[in-house]
């Protein structure tokens, strides 16, 4: 008994996650499906063709709804069928330093005593890699193993059951949007249903209106002020995280130092995950030439404050 305790491998529980995860999107297929139907068939659809003021206020509530709810499922889609980023195999960083300090010994005849100093010195410039016992591979910084995906991931934050996906360096953006987006539709939701969900308990009493209809109402107004609610806390969390270049994996970590090395400034730390691009910010997608020259979109290699001190 001891034995089977020592060997099993309690890691592999962790896969079931994947089944929840499948849940998890088909629960937010139905509740998007029951706003859709509860604001624009129920509420605010028939009013359009009333004409005066209540088609003005229903159009400006059934365009923007349906523009936060593209950008919303596309960014979900993003999240859920991008590749975080995945650890080359065989990987090992290049240094700058190291390449020169080989180029410049083969051209030169260095003492012993230089030899052994350089190799000392290039020691010292050498970061410390760490090493994956589960994929056999080297580490780059700000990776982990996720015990769900069973590989390790670049710049993981963290495994969300809600996408079926781990969240990391290239779709980390994606995932910020999908929650800006999805706080913004539940709150239009909750405010576009309002006036029905008050006027659901006077329908209730009098027997008047479609039950099917108040019920549909009813739900979806609950469902979209409980996640407009929790979803104001992961908003705040995660534009706390994005300004300051922290993964909610590197929360602890960050308590123990007196700088963080990665918080290169507000503005920067921003670029890193969003790109320059600034016509593109609000969009689930990269510029090529961010993709070209910010490596930390990459999730390879990341800068540092002492890159930006003088």
């Amino acid at each position: 008994m001891g034995d089977c305790c020592r060997h099993a491998n309690f890691f592999r529980l962790c896969s079931g996650l994947r089944v929840l995860g499948y849940a998890m999107v088909l629960l937010v297929a139905i509740i998007v499906a029951v706003s859709y139907y509860a604001v624009v068939f129920v509420a605010w659809g028939p009013r359009l063709l009333h004409g005066g003021p209540l088609s003005i206020l229903a159009f400006a509530v059934v365009v923007p709804f349906h523009i936060l709810l593209v950008m919303l499922v596309w960014s979900y889609l993003m999240v859920v069928f991008h590749d975080p980023g995945a650890v080359p195999m065989d990987w090992y960083p290049a240094s700058k330093d190291n390449i020169e300090a080989t180029s410049s010994a083969s051209l030169s005849d260095h003492t012993a005593l230089d030899a052994r100093m350089s190799s000392l010195e290039e020691s010292e410039r050498r970061p410390s890699i760490r090493y994956c016992s589960h994929c056999q591979n080297n580490k780059p910084p700000r990776c982990h193993h996720c015990s769900v995906c069973q590989k390790c991931v670049l710049k993981m934050d963290h495994h969300c059951v809600w996408v079926v996906n781990c969240v990391g360096a290239r779709n980390y953006k994606f995932f910020v949007l999908f929650l800006f987006y999805t706080f913004l539709e539940t709150v239009l939701d909750t405010l576009a249903l309002l006036p029905y969900f008050i006027k659901f308990f006077g329908d209730a009493r009098n027997h008047s209106g479609s039950p099917g209809h108040l019920a549909v109402t009813f739900l979806s107004f609950v469902l979209n002020l409980a996640f407009a609610l929790s979803l104001l806390c992961f908003v705040i969390m995660h534009t706390s995280l994005l300004l300051s270049n922290t993964t909610t994996i590197e929360v602890h970590e960050k308590k123990n130092v007196v700088e963080w090395k990665y918080d290169i400034g507000k503005r920067r730390n921003f670029e890193q995950v969003f790109g320059t691009n600034k016509l593109l910010w609000f969009f689930p997608m990269y510029s090529k030439h961010d993709l070209e020259n910010i490596p930390a979109l990459l999730g390879l290699e990341f800068p540092t404050r002492s890159d930006f001190e003088v």
